[in-house]
């Protein structure tokens, strides 16, 4: 298929792609013809408008305010469409649109034929509504997405971001999480178990030998004893863990380590099954506890330094980058000065192709509305420093997200009939969309996540009590190194 020399894997613990599922999309973005576009646009109507030509300086930043959104949108919309692919050492099939999907609604079908592809918005709305099927199975007909989908900016997009995506950033209130997180994590702890399995977490795991396929739980195992490892857990420790799901990792921390451990969510079926599991593993009430609140009212309430340890584990994506830095701020006052902070998050990577866009956008739309703070690691960092922590160890999870979202997957596939029975086939059709989708954007680098390991940036910090859990210098060579002297 390809003379190139970009090759495949064949590692036991992801889901390795095909040589066409690793063909790079259209990146075709450029930061000065954008910016000298907005700027233009402006300037042209004051000059071309009788009503406004007459107007000042003033009148071309009304023009500007007005128009730099829509300018961007316009800008995304076209260079989507004639932006090239970023290289072509992956040459891709050209087979005809009905080799991988069968397209049953006849508007649709007059569109989209043989080698006219058809745009991944579209599809992936027209599949949830049982218009179109997959030719086999989900992930493997994914993989040669770009052999018979377009991923464009269409109208149905630009409306969503102007009527839903930015007036969410731009608000953010209690009351729009409470509802958003409501309706999405109390659905049913039933339809989260059919593909979390029995660990009930909704975040990462940690791939530790990836010649091995481990499981589910033994990923998520890894990555619940390198937090608590991180975060240097003791007896006397007061943990804080913000947006913690069902409980797991509070349970895990309070039975193992013997500290206080105080989980916070804003869901009330994980607020309940998060003590339920408390009380089934024998933790009593006093050293551990769910609380089912908005974590700002633990912030306006308790004292500073009230918790000499906390982690948010792919929680700060909800906060919206309105709030962020208030967030880490309010985060930065609870911690004890001695305190660590384990801050994992999802993100995107800085330079995007369109695929990450629009998949980003459904993402937003269909599985997490709120979550608009999936930012680069770079914008993490800056907003984290500016709020006067001092980062001390960044691992990137990418691929091992992807590895733990394709035991979701397959979780959910083999589920398929009690999940249809009870949500219904677009249920089945959205989550199976979602988590194929998701295994390949964060193995290819479209998605990560980012784990941090941070503490206040103050004088008095004693930064060497950190280096017996600094892991990632903890190397263990492979053999004895010939060292060099000087002669």
């Amino acid at each position: 298929m390809s003379a190139s020399k970009v090759k495949v894997t064949s590692y036991p613990a992801i889901a390795n792609a095909p040589l066409v599922g690793l063909a790079e999309g259209n990146g075709t973005f450029h930061n000065l013809h954008l910016a000298g576009l907005v700027l233009f646009v402006p300037w042209l109507l004051k000059r071309l408008l009788p009503l406004v030509n007459r107007g000042g300086f003033k009148t071309y930043i009304f023009l500007l305010l007005l128009t730099g959104l829509p300018t961007t949108l316009a800008y995304w919309m076209v260079m989507s469409r004639i932006g090239s692919r970023k290289n072509e050492k992956v040459q891709l099939p050209g087979k005809n649109i009905e080799e991988y999907i069968t397209i049953k609604d006849p508007e649709l079908k007059k569109l989209y034929n043989g080698k006219q592809k058809i745009p991944m918005q579209v599809f992936h709305d027209a599949y949830f509504d049982g218009k179109i099927d997959f030719n086999g199975d989900v992930l493997e007909i994914m993989e040669h997405r770009h052999d018979w989908a377009k991923f464009v900016m269409t109208w149905s997009l630009l409306k969503y971001v102007l009527t839903v995506l930015i007036p969410d950033v731009i608000t953010h209130s209690r009351q729009q999480d409470s509802d958003q997180v409501t309706e999405h994590y109390d659905r049913g702890n039933d339809f989260y178990s059919w593909f979390l399995g029995p660990r009930m977490i909704y975040t990462s795991g940690v791939v530790l030998n990836p010649d091995v396929k481990e499981t589910l739980e033994q990923l998520q195992d890894n990555k619940l004893a390198i937090v608590c490892s991180k975060l240097n857990l003791k007896p006397e420790d007061r943990l804080l863990d913000i947006g913690c799901g069902w409980g797991t990792l509070t349970a895990y921390a309070a039975k193992n380590f013997g500290c206080d451990a105080t989980g916070v969510t804003l869901a009330k079926n994980q607020s309940e099954f998060g003590n339920n599991r408390i009380q089934e593993n024998g933790i009593s009430s006093d050293k551990a506890r769910i609380l089912c609140c908005d974590f700002r009212e633990i912030a306006e309430q308790k004292p500073s330094g009230s918790y000499t340890k906390i982690v948010s584990l792919e929680m700060a994506e909800h906060v919206g980058i309105r709030r962020y830095q208030t967030f880490l701020r309010q985060v930065y006052d609870l911690l004890d000065d001695d305190g660590i902070f384990v801050f994992q998050v999802a993100g995107f990577r800085q330079c995007w192709q369109y695929e990450d866009l629009i998949w980003g956008l459904f993402m937003n739309k269909y599985i997490f509305p709120g979550a608009d703070a999936s930012c680069s690691l770079g914008w993490v960092i800056n907003q984290l420093e500016k709020a006067n922590f001092e980062v001390k160890n960044i691992d990137v999870l990418g691929v091992h997200y992807s590895a733990t979202l394709y035991r979701w997957y397959e979780n959910w596939l083999s589920n398929h009939d009690e999940i249809v029975a009870k949500y219904g086939d677009r249920w089945y059709r959205l989550w199976a969309f979602f988590l194929a989708s998701a295994v390949i954007a964060s193995r290819q680098g479209s998605a990560s996540v980012f784990q941090i390991t941070l503490h206040k940036n103050l004088n008095a910090y004693h930064r060497i009590e950190g280096v017996r859990s600094h892991a990632s210098i903890h190397v263990q060579l492979e053999k004895e190194p010939e060292y060099v002297f000087a002669v």
